[in-house]
């Protein structure tokens, strides 16, 4: 995986704009009319997020007569996966020993309880 590609991808990725159009992209392809319909920008403005998109590989447009409908392409999807997969063991690792460090903390917890009511039946 080639690290500009993955750079370009992250940046394509950074803007809500271009991940909403990904998102409608997802359902199938559409035209650049029916990806604006959402948005309140002009068309001009979608066409440069498409732009950014199709740069990044991200979608591909095509010709069918007066239409261009665009389609995801999710090659550089899954290349952002495999590189956030690759930090998944970490990840679970530290979830691993903060849930171990709240269970001692509710376990020690749990022992103050109790020998606050035992002092409390004593005194009784």
């Amino acid at each position: 995986m080639d690290a500009d590609r993955l750079s370009a991808t992250f940046a394509a990725l950074a803007d809500p704009t271009r991940r909403a159009i990904l998102a409608q992209l997802a359902a199938g392809e559409q035209s650049v009319t029916d990806l604006a319909s959402p948005f309140a920008m002009s068309l001009p403005a979608v066409s440069k997020h498409l732009r950014v998109l199709e740069r990044a590989g991200l979608i591909a447009r095509g010709r069918d007569a007066q239409r261009r409908p665009c389609r995801i392409e999710p090659a550089p999807l899954k290349d952002v996966a495999e590189w956030a997969e690759r930090y998944r063991a970490l990840w679970e690792g530290r979830l691993d020993r903060l849930d171990a460090y709240l269970t001692h903390l509710q376990g020690q917890q749990k022992q103050k309880k109790e020998k606050g009511h035992a002092r409390q039946h004593r005194r009784k």
